[in-house]
C-alpha cells in the first residue's frame, strides 16, 4: 500500500520567501521538481526531502507527513 503524502513544502517555502526557482536553485532542482513536490504530484527522495529540510530551516517531519 502507497500512502499518500501531506505535503506542508508550499508553507514552509513561502514563510521562508523563497519562489519555487530559488528554493530550486538553493537545493540544485528544477522549478518544476519543486511545483510537483508541492502538488503531490512527485514524492522526492530522501536526500532531497532532507535538502529541502535544512534549506528552509525546519525538521522533514514538518515538511511531510503520512495521512491518518
Amino acid at each position: 500500500m502507497t500512502a499518500k503524502l501531506i505535503v506542508h513544502l508550499r508553507a514552509y517555502r513561502a514563510q521562508a520567501k523563497l519562489t519555487q526557482a530559488e528554493l530550486a536553485d538553493l537545493v540544485g532542482v528544477s522549478r518544476k521538481t519543486i511545483n510537483t513536490i508541492e502538488n503531490g504530484v512527485f514524492t522526492p527522495s530522501t536526500t532531497l526531502a532532507l535538502t529541502l529540510a535544512d534549506e528552509l530551516g525546519c525538521s522533514v517531519h514538518d515538511l511531510f507527513e503520512l495521512p491518518e
